[in-house]
């Protein structure tokens, strides 16, 4: 195709302070509308904001994660517009001196791995929402001033993404980073996690911009795939039916009902915004011993646990990507590990046994089955006390009743049997009961010998050592 896009994404991502940035209220989530409001964050006359330090720390915690400059002096502004849902009709952020800039962070894509820069990352108060009737003949719309104050830090990126799946790939890697910081539960169904996407389109080739449309009201990652794909299209058209000024600079909500894109109102410039610094709060000064002891406060992130999995303990990267996908689980794998299981067989058993009996990853620490009894499952099939079929049966009664391997394995009598004369007797017995199968695998048919290893596994209930059921089938076979 002869044109691309050109994306850049807006992720606000609310801070997980007990408290709002700029006053006492609570930030707890699904309170009676307009229950957590004070004189501050309702904006009356007279009030003072005073800065939440905790916002301050998790903000740059959060620009560290991604690789951002920490700078040593910020300051907050007034962003003044008029809506129903702002009290004081000015949103307090911060414009040109933000907390952290110049960041990055590496996404994987089908030519491997990209850099994707990150302008800036500032910290800012939430709006109010605004909520519309659903009866029409009712015609009102209320407005709730719970969220208002709420501390978010808003990450812009840089122009770099070209595709919808790049700006997939971005988003996952940034949920997945704030999530490892703990600053954030980054819920996008409450509002933790939200996203607008910057977008234009030219030729390939080309190093002039579009004309630059913002796309809002996207709950769900899926739906900025969407929604890219739409305006791509959308601008395409236009371009190719000679209507190329019809592309405008605007703000376009996302339809997701019709899975289109509509026109909102024509995008403001900065300007239009009126941004001065805010009177009512001092400007922010980092130190870099403050900065140092925050930069060791942060866990071992994504990115560099991934490439230690693989060099530590030789799994596949797949495997360590994903088990590095959510902290929880990465924490589960390595205890698994510390209480003697292999490694890869952990690896294996994790991905597909366990991770198919959870819905959400970061639960696995209430999971049934703790690390040290699935390492002891894992390590009693290394020794041949059960086979790996076995171990699966054992593995569900370990989460059905929550009794360690070992119990189970004895109360039910699942031990493998390795003892050569009674893995012998059962063979004998399989041989006079299938004289043909025998007949065909003397006269070259091969698959008959995997029928009668499966006769002998069947009468021993599953509990003959197969190494051994085959090594004395093949002797009486060619004896």
């Amino acid at each position: 195709m002869q044109y691309e896009s050109v994306i850049g994404l807006e992720v606000h991502v609310q801070l997980n302070t007990e408290t709002k940035i700029f006053c006492g209220c609570s930030t707890k989530f699904g309170a009676e509308p307009n229950s957590q409001t004070c004189p501050v964050c309702l904006g009356l006359p007279g009030v003072l904001p005073v800065l939440n330090e905790e916002a301050l720390k998790k903000g740059i915690l959060a620009g560290i994660a991604l690789n951002c400059e920490v700078s040593e002096y910020s300051k907050f502004d007034r962003k003044n517009y008029f809506y129903p849902d702002l009290p004081k009709a000015y949103q307090i952020s911060q414009y040109d001196m933000p907390v952290c800039k110049k960041g990055y962070i590496d996404i994987a894509t089908d030519n491997g791995m990209k850099r994707i820069g990150i302008t800036r990352l500032h910290l800012e108060e939430d709006a109010g929402k605004s909520i519309h009737s659903e009866d029409k003949s009712e015609n009102a719309s209320f407005v709730d001033l719970n969220r208002t104050g709420i501390p978010l830090a808003e990450i812009v990126s840089e122009p770099d993404m070209r595709t919808a799946d790049e700006a997939y790939n971005y988003l996952q890697k940034i949920k997945s980073i704030i999530k490892y910081t703990g600053v954030s539960d980054v819920n996008m169904e409450e509002g933790s996690l939200r996203c607008d996407v910057n977008i234009s389109v030219r030729l390939k080739g080309e190093e002039k911009f579009g004309e630059k449309v913002e796309v809002k009201n996207l709950n769900s990652f899926k739906a900025v795939k969407a929604a890219i794909s739409y305006e791509f299209d959308r601008q395409v058209d236009l371009i190719e039916s000679g209507e190329k000024n019809l592309i405008i600079q605007e703000t376009r909500l996302w339809d997701p009902e019709k899975q289109i894109t509509f026109s909102m109102r024509s995008k403001e410039d900065a300007h239009d915004y009126r941004y001065f610094p805010d009177p009512d709060l001092t400007p922010v000064l980092i130190t870099p011993d403050f900065v140092d002891q925050l930069k060791k406060s942060l866990p071992e992130l994504p990115d560099r646990k991934r490439e230690r999995f693989t060099e530590e303990y030789s799994i596949p990267l797949y495997d360590a990507e994903v088990l590095t996908s959510v902290r929880q689980l990465s924490e589960y794998y390595e205890d698994v590990i510390k209480h003697g299981a292999n490694p890869k067989k952990a690896s294996n058993w994790i991905m597909s046994e366990l991770m198919g009996q959870i819905q959400d990853p970061e639960d696995i620490m209430n999971f049934p089955v703790k690390a040290a009894d699935l390492a002891s499952l894992l390590k009693l099939i290394d020794n041949d006390t059960i086979s790996g079929k076995i171990a699966k049966t054992v593995f569900r009664d370990m989460i059905e009743t929550g009794k360690k391997p070992e119990i189970i394995i004895e109360e039910k009598g699942l031990k493998q049997v390795s003892d050569t004369s009674e893995i012998e007797t059962i063979i004998e017995k399989v041989l006079l009961s299938n004289e043909q199968s025998v007949n065909d695998f003397r006269n070259g048919k091969e698959k008959a010998m995997g029928f009668l290893v499966g006769q002998v596994m069947k009468e021993s209930r599953g509990k003959a050592n197969p190494q051994i059921v085959n090594e004395i089938l093949i002797k009486k076979l060619k004896g």
